[in-house]
């Protein structure tokens, strides 16, 4: 009798075993079936020709995007809003550039007198070198090919706000990275400041050039910069990485300035994820969870799922569109509305009406570290996004103002997130295309956001394998005015 019941105990062991490996094989073969429709690599800097972090005009990238000289009171710098060890941005809702209480806490507990100026969160600088249509959240720099793979270098030219709406910009260089990176430092929130006295030019372009004409003259240590930096040995670092020997007003020009910019960004390259390992054949890369997320993340609405993939497409994880999902809208706003403290995103770039409040989908490699989440960092969690996506109006109706950092402006904030919630519901009878209202349960939403947490690169979350963009020790200093990054812990970043 007992032999026959331990027969049977261990019958219904191996059965309970069969049954659970055939569900996680029909799992896999569910979710290789939609990797294989989806065309997906789990990489998407294949076939890209993008930099090393180790080679020279990275090198000298990352010690301009490091200095302070850049800006016009000497107080910030690129990384103040896009540091490594915080996802490539700041860590905050919405940017403080210039003026900062303490220039070198970046992060959480960076703060300025009257709040966030920066109207829009801050986009990584991660996995830059794989956009190809689109940079900012509203797009204004913007390849005119939108050739894949390209990254805007595909000779069709790019657009900028320098040009009108449609011209490219000639002057706007080699990709669309090195295009954004003109940008910063003529915005008088981020590093130009308030008070940069930049000549009598009577038009915002002559303006923004003047400054750029000024501050590379100020490294170059030549005409009205001559002097100005106490510290100069910016020359050699610039015959070093363009293997030049050409004199400063040759060889420290803003162009040149930008394109080693540049280049150290398009060196961030974090794509080695779990989702990547499993594309690409481990089954066990990820957990069951997650398997279960994917699939709900790439089938349609129509048949259960949760349609992220519709906007949230390819290795790439966007569509590089633009679409209105009526994120909260706090903050100062982008000159935009009765009162200028609106932001109308896209529709500021093209005129069209269809086109207000929406922004560019960001891309979700690395998304659990580039947080908060919104073209105003609204939400704290990608669990908040999912809720969202699920039921807006719901969404919108239990969020909590007073939730927010008491700097952070909230005046017609109401009022101008309903506006957006009324331009959703307006496109969707339009049949334009945005998020629909989703059936999900709790379990759902975890799934699809352990699905997420795989698209995660493990290098962005450990400070040692972060250290080549970072300068060490033995990294020049050519200004002495390298913004040495803290917490507000006071420990290095």
């Amino acid at each position: 009798m007992r032999k026959t019941f331990l027969a049977l105990i261990s019958l219904l062991i191996i059965s309970t075993l069969l049954i659970s490996g055939c569900t996680t094989s029909s799992r896999d073969q569910e979710l290789r079936a939609i990797i294989e429709s989806e065309g997906l690599t789990g990489d998407p800097s294949i076939g890209r020709d993008l930099p090393e972090i180790s080679d020279p005009l990275p090198q000298l990238g990352m010690m301009l995007f490091y200095t302070k000289a850049l800006s016009a009171a000497q107080d910030a710098a690129c990384v103040s809003c896009h540091h490594p060890s915080l996802g490539g941005g700041d860590g905050l809702p919405m940017s403080i550039g210039v003026d900062a209480d303490v220039p070198e806490l970046l992060g959480p507990g960076r703060t300025h007198v009257s709040g966030p100026l920066v109207p829009r969160n801050a986009p990584t600088t991660f996995n830059s070198g794989m956009w190809d249509a689109f940079m900012f959240h509203d797009g204004r720099v913007e390849s005119k090919g939108k050739t894949p793979g390209a990254n805007g270098a595909d000779g069709y030219g790019i657009r900028t706000p320098d040009r009108p709406w449609g011209y490219p910009d000639p002057d706007a260089g080699a990709n669309l990275v090195v295009a954004q990176a003109r940008f910063p430092v003529t915005a008088e929130d981020e590093m130009r400041g308030f008070d940069f006295g930049t000549g009598h030019g009577n038009t915002l372009e002559v303006r923004d050039e003047t400054t750029r004409e000024l501050l590379a003259a100020i490294l170059g240590g030549y005409g009205y910069g001559e002097g100005i930096l106490e510290q100069n040995e910016w020359l050699a670092e610039f015959q070093k990485a363009f293997e030049s020997d050409a004199d400063a007003e040759t060889l420290v020009t803003f162009e040149n300035i930008v394109h080693a910019i540049g280049e150290y960004e398009r060196s961030q390259i974090f794509v080695d994820t779990p989702w990547r390992a499993y594309v690409q054949g481990d089954n066990d890369a990820i957990s069951e969870s997650a398997k279960r997320g994917a699939i709900l993340f790439y089938t349609s609405d129509e048949e259960g799922g949760a349609n992220c993939s519709f906007c949230h497409s390819g290795d790439f994880f966007t569509d590089e569109d633009f679409h209105v999902i009526a994120i909260p809208q706090i903050g100062r706003g982008k000159e935009s509305g009765t009162y200028g403290d609106d932001d109308w995103g896209r529709y500021l770039e093209t005129q069209d009406p269809d086109d207000k409040h929406a922004f560019r989908t960001p891309t979700l490699l690395n998304a659990e570290v580039t947080g908060p989440y919104g073209h105003d960092g609204a939400y704290e969690s990608l669990e908040m996004v999912v809720r969202h996506k699920m039921d807006v109006v719901t969404a919108l109706n239990n969020y909590d103002f007073t939730m927010l950092s008491p700097d952070i402006r909230t005046h017609n904030a109401e009022t101008y997130t309903q506006a957006a919630l009324e331009q959703l519901k307006e496109n969707r009878r339009n049949d334009i295309t945005t998020i629909e209202d989703l059936f999900l349960s709790d379990q759902d939403v975890e799934d699809i956001v352990n699905f997420m947490l795989t698209l995660t690169d493990p290098c962005t979350q450990d400070r040692n394998c972060l250290a080549p963009w970072i300068p060490g020790e033995t990294t020049p200093n050519p200004d002495g005015l390298q913004l040495e990054a803290v917490d507000e812990d006071g420990n290095p970043l």
